[in-house]
């Protein structure tokens, strides 16, 4: 073990006299602390932020120096060099702190420097804790050495995203600063806003340090666009100029929306801005880093501001300042654990930086911290409370969690609308102490307060005009040479159209809460009806703004534009012209039922002629006799019930409960039956020349059309059917010719395909057609505009306005006036009567017949069952005969004749009842007994003879 000792210290002795470039500084032996630890960090001076990191780190270290439990005698020593806000100088200051031994840098506060430091920290392993660096991109997975104390911006850019979202704006205009900062960070806002299905119109860049005329300028463009809601993405300095532009150009009145990303709130929080200044910026929101509050942050404002009051520093604290403070202590914490392991804090040259004679050049200075990758494991592992909440890191090295303030600002100052959190959205209450109290539970669904809007205004804006630049909005219009009840134009003046279609649209504009210019402009040479796929596609390539008419909602036609909520129901039809149908044949008579209410009627009559029977054949008469003869009764009393003409009496109680129900029954049908004969041979009926859809569609029949509408397409596309049968017409006169002439004359048609409206339309005015069932296929008219238009959703909402209060419905009847062909039928309906009808009268007469039934087979088998034990006591013979036995037994006493009940001996039986007889009985039973009489009488003569 010594020896092993000895070697590996002669051979580290050896490597640093014979190759001090590359030899190993070390600091502090296994198991011995350093007296002092190197940290660099890169500020810049002179701006808002970097003052207030500057003072927080100072501060940081001081403590971290005075409090003995942290670095337990190891003085943390701090080297601050100034970044001067550009690339070129905060990368060469990177490179000096590189150079002397820092075992980690705090900072930078810029994104563009951060780029550029961390490529060069990833290859010594030092690492970067930036408190400023909010840039997106700045991902662990390409920077492994790269921390950060301060959310990155796509935390923000959620939040206003949210704040979008919550009020409904669809189009956004972004003002950035064209750099690592502003580009990425844009990008996080755009993957932010399609989540709430908005989108960014517009982007405007500006180059860092840019002239205040040149955003002048731009701003003049974007003040004559549509859209109202802007966000601001930009330094402190380059932002209050825009504002400050914006002011000047009359554009934070009431119908803009700004909104600004964190550097607005920072100046406010650290410096507060002058009277002007803040006059300026009235009615804005802006985001604002959210720091919980604690007993540890509460103490530290405290002793800011004295330091504030005491003229020390010139400016308050805001939340970058605090962010500055924890990578402090997060940095003096890691060191701590990293020493505790008993590592050495050490730097080896880096050795693979030379000029090209091979010599080496001043970047050989730099050293590779060779504890990094521990370093860098310990911070990934911290976890404590500071200032600004829960320090630890994910595995990127981000913060865990995140909060962000919507302000308002009003006044002097601001006020806090809304908080937004990662995990919980928009709320009035903070996410920290959002259900620490019944008064937060009361308020946790609150989303937003009440915003005072620029102009002073308390309307939210609806976030977009119409253009600014004198144009009207272009409106296409069909000009049909027919169907002027839907769209017309004025006579002698072509920009005044008139119809159904022009008046929901004039309804619709009359309830949008603000006014617009437009005109109408006629689309078609009104010699023909225009092609409709045209003007909706003329609508999409921005030619015209929008398209009114009765355009049918169509899946093509909505992928390139935007239709409005239907205004109408508009599927399409089939109407035929009328036959007339001589139903007075010979078998006439059978019409008035279907064939299956025939076949159910029939049966039921055999079924109540058996139950009937059933329940009479033990105890009536007139119910027994030979086989034939009962078959024969059966069905004679069966159907004799349809003329109530039976003239078997029937005795029992539950024969007449079913032959009563019976009876009802069939004095309805007869009822129905005779109505509709009547009709039937009494009343014109008229049918249908076309017998389905079905057939028309595999027939070679010729069908019109209405020209220039998709009615063609879709006959062709979905069934097939050749041009060739398919015949455009342009009025509803020119229907009514093709379909009186009939397909088998010049210019005639068997059917006509159309919108329903139209085919309604049609029908009001011709008689002697019909339409030929239901709907081919669904559909709705609706008002066509440009893609993403704000104008369509508005438009939406005005026609479901019209179709609530019944306006809708009163400017149709206006223009559809009533059919005039009187009770004249547009549709056949069959006059046969169906079973559907009738299912519930033989329901309930089936239900009655089972539940008889039963009620006679219960009784009959006590009765047996009291035969069979009489039996048993009186002679004394055993009853365990087979089933089959027992059966046809029971069914033998079911079909005995019932007149004496009771127990029989050798010389009499007891009569329990004799049944009441009709006169032709009596006289059947006055001729039985004198037959009995005359053969006794014979028989004694015989014997005494």
């Amino acid at each position: 073990m010594y020896t092993s000792w000895t070697a590996l210290l002669s051979l580290g002795f050896l490597s640093i006299v014979l190759f001090p470039e590359r030899g190993c500084l070390c600091l502090a032996q296994n198991g011995t602390r350093p007296a002092t630890v190197n940290v660099g960090a890169l500020v810049a001076y002179d701006t808002t932020i970097g003052r207030v990191a500057k003072k927080a780190i100072e501060l940081a270290v001081e403590d971290v120096n005075k409090d003995g439990t942290v670095l337990n005698g190891t003085k943390l020593v701090l080297t601050m060099m100034d970044t001067n806000c550009t690339a070129f100088i905060g990368t060469s200051a990177a490179l000096e702190l590189m150079k002397t031994n820092n075992v980690a840098i705090v900072g930078p506060q810029s994104s563009v420097i951060a780029h550029i430091v961390s490529h060069v920290a990833s290859e010594l392993h030092v690492p970067i804790l930036s408190f400023g660096a909010t840039d997106p991109t700045l991902s662990s997975y390409q920077y492994p050495y790269f921390f950060r104390m301060a959310h990155d911006d796509t935390y923000g850019m959620m939040a206003i995203a949210a704040v979008i979202g919550f009020y409904g704006w669809k189009d956004v205009v972004i003002a950035y600063i064209d750099d690592d900062y502003g580009r990425n960070g844009i990008a996080a806002l755009n993957d932010a806003l399609e989540d709430v299905r908005a989108r960014i119109v517009n982007k405007i860049a500006f180059p860092p340090g840019v002239d205040k005329s040149e955003i002048g300028s731009a701003l003049v463009q974007l003040a004559l666009m549509e859209s109202r809601v802007f966000v601001v993405h930009m330094n402190p300095d380059t932002g209050l100029d825009l504002f400050d532009e914006a002011y000047y150009l009359g554009m934070l009145n009431s119908t803009y929306v700004w909104i600004a990303t964190d550097w607005l709130s920072s100046i406010l929080d650290s410096y507060g801005l002058d009277y002007e200044t803040m006059n300026t910026l009235q009615g804005i929101l802006a985001i604002r880093r959210h720091v919980p509050i604690s007993d540890q942050e509460h103490a530290f404002t405290v002793r800011w501001n004295k330091l504030y009051k005491d003229r020390i520093i010139d400016f308050r604290l805001n939340a970058f300042g605090l962010y500055a403070y924890d990578a402090i202590w997060t940095i003096a914490r890691s060191i701590d654990t990293f020493l505790s392991g008993g590592r050495n804090v050490s730097f080896a040259s880096y050795p693979w930086i030379s000029n090209s004679s091979g010599s080496k050049t001043e970047l050989a200075k730099l050293k590779v911290f060779t504890g990094g990758p521990q370093l860098r494991n310990m911070l990934l592992q911290t976890n404590f409370t500071g200032l600004t909440g829960p320090v630890k890191f994910d595995k990127t090295g981000n913060l865990v969690g995140t909060t962000f303030q919507i302000i308002n600002i009003i006044g002097t100052g601001f006020r806090k609308v809304s908080y937004w959190a990662n995990e919980s959205g928009l709320s009035v209450v903070p996410p920290d102490i959002r259900f620490g109290n019944s008064h937060n539970r009361q308020t946790a669904g609150q989303k937003m307060v009440e915003v005072v809007w620029p102009g002073q205004n308390k309307l939210i804006p609806r976030g977009w005009v119409f253009p600014n630049n004198g144009k009207h909005l272009l409106i296409a219009v069909p000009n049909k040479t027919g169907f002027g009840e839907l769209v017309h134009t004025v006579e002698g003046n072509n920009n005044m159209m008139k119809g159904f279609v022009i008046d929901v649209f004039l309804a619709a504009v009359a309830l949008l809460p603000y006014a617009f210019p437009y005109q109408f402009e006629p689309f078609g040479d009104g010699k023909t009806n225009p092609n409709y796929d045209q003007m909706v596609q003329q609508v999409a390539s921005k030619k015209f703004d929008a398209a009114v008419g009765d355009i049918l909602i169509v899946t093509n036609r909505s992928k390139i534009v935007d239709f409005t909520q239907p205004y109408v129901e508009a599927g399409l039809s089939v109407v035929t012209p009328l036959r007339e149908v001589n139903r007075s044949g010979t078998w006439a008579f059978l019409q008035p039922f279907t064939i299956e209410m025939w076949c159910t009627t029939a049966a039921f009559f055999l079924v109540i002629g058996a139950v009937v029977w059933i329940l009479e054949h033990k105890s009536n008469p007139e119910f027994r006799g030979r086989p034939k003869k009962q078959a024969l009764t059966i069905l004679w009393f069966s159907f004799s019930t349809m003329f109530f003409a039976h003239r078997e009496n029937v005795m029992s109680n539950l024969g007449r409960a079913v032959l009563l129900i019976w009876l009802f029954v069939v004095l309805i049908i007869n009822s129905s039956y005779t109505a509709s004969l009547t009709s039937i041979l009494t009343v014109q009926q008229l049918s249908p020349t076309v017998n389905g859809f079905a057939s028309l569609i595999e027939s070679n029949e010729p069908i019109g059309y209405q020209e220039g509408t998709y009615v063609k397409r879709y006959l062709m596309d979905e069934f097939n059917i050749d041009e060739s049968r398919l015949v455009p017409f342009n009025s509803t006169e020119s229907y009514a010719k093709a379909l009186t002439k009939g397909p088998g004359k010049p210019g005639g048609v068997a059917a006509i395909i159309d919108s329903s409206p139209i085919i309604q339309l049609f029908l009001s005015t011709q008689c002697g057609f019909t339409t030929l069932g239901s709907e081919i296929s669904k559909g709705g008219w609706g008002f066509a505009f440009q893609k993403d238009s704000q104008l369509a959703i508005d438009m939406s909402t005005a026609i479901l306005t019209l179709s609530e209060s019944g306006e809708l419905q009163r400017i149709h009847d206006k223009w559809f006036s009533r059919n005039r062909c009187g009770t004249q039928a547009t549709e056949v309906d069959s006059t046969r009567l169906q079973l559907k009808s009738f299912w519930g009268l033989f329901l309930i007469s089936g239900v009655a017949s089972f539940v008889a039934l039963i009620i006679f087979f219960v009784r009959m088998f006590i009765q047996y069952s009291r035969s069979i034990s009489d039996t048993v006591t009186r002679d004394g013979v055993s009853s365990s005969s087979s089933l089959t036995s027992r059966l046809k037994s029971f069914v033998d006493f079911i079909d005995k004749k019932e007149i004496y009940q009771g127990k029989e001996d050798s010389t009499s039986m007891t009569p329990r009842s004799q049944p009441s007889l009709t006169p032709r009985n009596q006289r059947e039973a006055w001729l039985e007994s004198e037959y009995t009489s005359n053969s006794q009488s014979i028989s004694a003569g015989q014997n005494v003879m």
